[in-house]
């Protein structure tokens, strides 16, 4: 059986915004899909940084990944989507937003 996942925690989702990096990940995958290896690429970031950010924003609940072959394509998680407003840049957490139209590159 297919495992479901975590429901939404709005702390563990400030936990992992916290970090700038994360922040610049989530704001590329606005836009769509995208492989570990144009992350890394578009954010000048290392893979294994990319992929330890990718962790903790998975572990969160924010991002899923699927499996292409010998590549990991990451995207929005569906819960976190759902919360995105304003042309999908003001993630609304209830007790407070982010907007990710005013992070800094």
């Amino acid at each position: 059986p297919r495992q479901s996942p975590p429901a939404f925690d709005c702390l563990a989702a400030m936990r992992a915004l916290g970090e700038p990096s994360r922040m610049r990940i989530v704001r590329q995958l606005l836009s769509g899909p995208h492989a570990v290896n144009d992350l890394c690429d578009e954010l000048q970031l290392t893979a294994y940084n990319a992929s330890r950010h990718l962790t903790v924003l998975k572990t969160a609940g924010l991002v899923s990944v699927e499996k292409q072959a010998q590549r990991r394509i990451y995207q929005l998680a569906t819960d976190f989507q759902q919360r995105l407003t304003k042309n999908n840049q003001v993630l609304d957490l209830g007790c407070c937003q982010f907007d990710f139209s005013k992070i800094p590159e």
